[in-house]
C-alpha cells in the first residue's frame, strides 16, 4: 500500500516508484522506431538468482559417479533421447516447448559478477555491479511503457544478494527514471537467513496499487489537481524547477494508480482457483501467474524474481552451510519452493499462455547466474559453478524442441560452443525487434551501444 505524508497527498517517493518507467516512452533515442520488428510483443524473464543446480534440474548425469549424480533419478522428456531430473515431470511434457541451453557460462564464480552479468548482457567490475542497466531497463528505454504499464516490471524486486544487500534491478546509467517498477515491499529481513518452511502466497493486490483505506478514485483525482497547483504556486520560488520528466513521471503515476484496468492485472483474486492451483499456492507460482496476467494487460518486460527470500534464505545458493539450514541438495531440489516448485510454476505457465494463444508473442526465458559444482560438497550441498549451467527460451518465435550444446560426463564443462549472458540478451533483443548497434547516451552524453559484444545464439529462432 502507498503511504500518504501528512499533508494527504501520495508521497514523493511512492509515485515516482509507481511511475518509474512510465516516462520512458518520451525519451527514446531520435529516429528509433517505437514498434518492435521482433516476433515478441513481450519478455518474462524467469530470474532465480543464486545459481540453480542444473545437474538437478536440466542436465542429469545418470552415469556419471555417485558424488556427481547424487539420488536422483533420471526421467524421459516428450522429445527423443532428452532427459531430465526426476524433479521436474511437468516440464518434461513440455520439452516440445523449449529451446534448452546446457553451455551457458558466466565465465566467474562470483554472485554479484555473475548477477549483474545476466541482468544486463554486460561484463562489469566489483565497482560496476549496480552501473549497468538492466536489459528491461533498456527495453523499456527504446520501447517505453504500454497499457498504462511500466515498460519493466520486476515481480517482486526484493532480491537482495549480500553481503552487503545489493540491488541490482537497475537503470545504472540510464538514470532511476529506468529501474523497474517493482510489486512487493522491503524485505523483512536483509540478511536472508533461512528459516525453512511452506511460506504463505503473496497478495499482490495489497502491495502494488492499493488505495489507503480512505482514498478513493475520485479523491485521488482530486489530490493531483491540487497538486498541479501547489506545483504552479511554488514555481516562481523554486531555486531549481523540477525537469519535465518529473512532471511526467507524477502524471504516470497517478494514471496508474486510477486505471481500473491496470490495478485489475495485479489483484490475482481475479484468477478461477484451478488456475490459481495450477501454479501452484507457492510464491514463485503465483509471481508466474501474475506475470502472465501483466503481459495480457500490456506489460512488455517482465521479470519474475525468486532468488534470496526472507523465507528461505539464498534459495539456489546451496553450499548447505550450517547457517543455511538446508537438507541434502538432492532432497532440497525435491521440494515445492525448490526445483519441484519452479517445474510446477514454469509448466503451468508455458501450458497457460499457450492455451490463451500468448505464447508465439511472448518470450520467456529462464535465466541464473551460473550452475553449481558437478561434486556434490561433504555438507551435502553444491558450490558455485559458472562453467557451466542450463537455461532456456520458450515461445516469442523461438523454436521449441531442441537442446543447445552439451556438457561432459560430469556436467562440468560445454563440449562445444558456450554461450554467455551477452548471448542471451543479445537474443532477447532481437526476438522483441531492437538493434544491438542502437546508440544511447548517459547522463554526461557520452554514446553507448544497447549492447557492445554478444550475438544470438544460433538456432533458437524459428
Amino acid at each position: 500500500m502507498l503511504p500518504l505524508s501528512p499533508l494527504g497527498l501520495l508521497n514523493r517517493r511512492d509515485l515516482l516508484r509507481v511511475a518509474s518507467l512510465s516516462v520512458a516512452g518520451s525519451l527514446l533515442p531520435a529516429g528509433y522506431a517505437t514498434t518492435p520488428n521482433g516476433r515478441a510483443r513481450s519478455v518474462i524473464v524467469l530470474w532465480m538468482a543464486g545459481g540453480v543446480t542444473h545437474i538437478d534440474s536440466f542436465d542429469p548425469k545418470p552415469d556419471a559417479p555417485a558424488e556427481v549424480r547424487g539420488s536422483l533419478q533420471s526421467i524421459a522428456t516428450n522429445l527423443p533421447g532428452v532427459r531430465f531430473s526426476e524433479t521436474l515431470p511437468c516440464l518434461a511434457k513440455q520439452a516440445h516447448q523449449l529451446a534448452l541451453v546446457r553451455t551457458f557460462t558466466s565465465g566467474n564464480d562470483d554472485h554479484f559478477l555473475s548477477q549483474a552479468f545476466a541482468l544486463s548482457g554486460r561484463r562489469v567490475t566489483p565497482a560496476q555491479i549496480t552501473n549497468e542497466p538492466n536489459v528491461g531497463s533498456i527495453v523499456a528505454k527504446l520501447l517505453g511503457p504500454r497499457g498504462g504499464l511500466p515498460g519493466y516490471v520486476a515481480v517482486p524486486g526484493t532480491t537482495r544478494p549480500g553481503p552487503p544487500p545489493t540491488n541490482e534491478f537497475t537503470g545504472g546509467w540510464l538514470g532511476h527514471e529506468y529501474d523497474p517498477f517493482t510489486t512487493g515491499g522491503k524485505p523483512r529481513n536483509e540478511d536472508f537467513t533461512a528459516r525453512v518452511g511452506e511460506a504463505a502466497e503473496e497478495d499482490f493486490h495489497l502491495q502494488s496499487l492499493q488505495y489507503a483505506p480512505d482514498l478513493d478514485g475520485s479523491r485521488l483525482s482530486g489530490r493531483q489537481t491540487l497538486r498541479r497547483r501547489l506545483d504552479a504556486s511554488l514555481h516562481g520560488v523554486e531555486t531549481a524547477r523540477r525537469d519535465d520528466s518529473l512532471h511526467r513521471q507524477y502524471d504516470s503515476a497517478f494514471a496508474m494508480l486510477l486505471s481500473p484496468s491496470v490495478r485489475r492485472a495485479f489483484d490475482l483474486r481475479q484468477e478461477p482457483a484451478p488456475v490459481r492451483e495450477r501454479y501452484g499456492r507457492t510464491k514463485i507460482g503465483q509471481r508466474c501467474l501474475l506475470a502472465r496476467r501483466l503481459v495480457e494487460a500490456g506489460a512488455r518486460f517482465v521479470l519474475v524474481d525468486y532468488g534470496y527470500d526472507p523465507d528461505y534464505g539464498n534459495l539456489w545458493d546451496n553450499h548447505n552451510a550450517a547457517g543455511q539450514n538446508f537438507p541434502h541438495i538432492c532432497e532440497m531440489a525435491k521440494r515445492p519452493y525448490h526445483v519441484a516448485g519452479m517445474d510446477r510454476a514454469f509448466a503451468a505457465l508455458l501450458d497457460d499462455l499457450d492455451t490463451r494463444g500468448r505464447l508465439t508473442e511472448t518470450l520467456v526465458v529462464f535465466l541464473t547466474e551460473f550452475g553449481r559444482t558437478p561434486k556434490i560438497n561433504k555438507a551435502g550441498g553444491r558450490d558455485h559453478w559458472g562453467r557451466a549451467g542450463s537455461i532456456f527460451f520458450a515461445g516469442g518465435g523461438t523454436r521449441g524442441g531442441q537442446v543447445i550444446g552439451a556438457t561432459d560426463k560430469q556436467g562440468a564443462h560445454p563440449r562445444g560452443p558456450a554461450y554467455t549472458p551477452a548471448d542471451v540478451a543479445a537474443t532477447i533483443y532481437q526476438t522483441i525487434g531492437i538493434d544491438r548497434e542502437t546508440m544511447l547516451h548517459d547522463r554526461q552524453n557520452r554514446p553507448i551501444p544497447v549492447l557492445p559484444e554478444g550475438q544470438p545464439i544460433p538456432g533458437i529462432l524459428a
